[in-house]
């Protein structure tokens, strides 16, 4: 009865298997959970996501500080009285007026657009830099692309031989069905024939017996080799699924990233930006000419910045490199626009983050709630990571 039980049962797969890579899945076919080795390297796999996004976490809040202070400072300078606001736009004017002279001398270069110009000059001190984190993102997003498809290629190979075990252990079945009918049916004739006709039926019998013994071992053999290898390969699946998922994490983390690096520096590839940024020194060295013109503009920036740091402004020094901007509400509208946007995006990656966090954590409380004879072992897992994870 056990081997007949085990042919007809019903095996279950999980469905969210797709080969999407931003989505983190948890697969628990194939892990015995009563291993400690498997047991410990699931719950250590969840450890090491909670982890990883922890420490992304923390690198992405600095920045939406800082953006968070730059809208606050947009906020404090449309509420100021409208004396002071007078004067410090009066400020202002004088400034804009002196680069608009300015300008008249840039209009005369090819180089570069001024808004080009100006974007480049407010992310000088950290625009190399940002030159070498998105060269860097962009080569490490092509490596995790590859190991992506190479993971997809090896996964799918597995699938389609689980298919093929599957289609293999069904017609198993199927064959187990028609030898027990047949054996039935040929038991039935012959208890006909001795009975009805009163023959010699022994030796039938012998034959029957014989026959579906033979049967039954050859069934029972195939399918044991074949349920064998369909757990080898529910096991390397569920492997696959676990690396998969870090590299998800780092690949939708990586993207993420080269994404806003695009969008804080106006650019679409580190190459076009560094092109942006050779072409930005070569017009700062000639715009050194009219040094006269900009000695008179630096007086009113320094105006400028004593003006704005009477106020409860954070980055005052922000605002010397667009005080159009104080003059002009529209512009202001799309400065604010641009910083809610880039706010967004770091709010994007701090969600995702903060999702793959709270997945792993109750991916493990699961664990421990279905498995409550291994729940200390795993809380003193998960309390060990967290203390390794603090030490510096």
């Amino acid at each position: 009865m056990g081997f007949f039980s085990k042919i007809f049962r019903k095996r279950k797969y999980s469905e969210n298997d797709t080969g999407d890579w931003e989505n983190v899945v948890y697969a628990r076919d194939g892990v015995d959970f009563g291993d400690g080795e498997q047991r410990a390297g699931y719950i250590t796999n969840c450890l090491e996501q909670m982890g990883e996004a922890a420490r992304e976490i923390n690198l992405l809040t600095g920045e939406y500080s800082l953006i968070t202070s730059y809208l606050t400072d947009m906020e404090e300078i449309e509420a100021l009285p409208e004396k002071e606001r007078q004067e410090l736009n009066n400020i202002a004017g004088k400034l804009v007026t002196l680069e608009q002279e300015g300008e008249k001398y840039r209009e005369k270069k090819n180089r570069m657009t001024d808004a080009d110009y100006y974007r480049i000059r407010e992310q000088e001190d950290e625009i190399q830099e940002g030159i070498g984190k998105l060269k860097e993102c962009e080569e490490y997003g092509a490596k995790v692309k590859q190991d992506l498809k190479r993971l997809d290629r090896e996964r799918n190979a597995y699938e389609f031989r689980r298919q093929e075990l599957d289609a293999i252990m069904n017609n198993l079945r199927g064959m187990s069905v028609i030898f027990l009918t047949a054996f039935i049916l040929c038991l039935v004739l012959l208890l006909i024939l001795q009975f009805g006709f009163e023959m010699n039926t022994k030796l039938g019998f012998l034959l029957a017996g014989a026959a579906a013994a033979l049967a039954v071992t050859c069934a029972w053999v195939k399918y044991t080799d074949g349920d064998r290898e369909l757990h080898r390969v529910e096991l390397n699946i569920n492997r696959l699924i676990q690396l998969q998922n870090k590299v998800k994490i780092r690949y939708v983390n990586n993207r993420n990233l080269t994404d806003y690096l695009c969008m804080k520096y106006s650019t679409d590839s580190g190459g076009n930006l560094e092109r942006m940024w050779n072409l930005y020194q070569k017009e700062r060295e000639e715009r050194r000419e009219f040094a006269e013109a900009e000695s008179k503009a630096q007086y009113y920036r320094k105006e400028l910045l004593y003006k704005l740091s009477n106020y409860r402004i954070s980055s005052p020094e922000k605002w010397l490199g667009q005080p159009a901007a104080l003059l002009d509400k529209r512009e202001m509208v799309e400065i604010r626009h641009d910083m809610i946007l880039r706010r967004q995006a770091l709010r994007k990656q701090l969600d995702y983050n903060n999702n793959v966090a709270e997945t792993a954590r109750r991916e493990i409380m699961d664990v421990a709630d279905k498995y409550p004879a291994h729940a200390p072992e795993i809380m003193e897992m998960v309390e060990r990571y967290k203390g390794e994870d603090k030490a510096p």
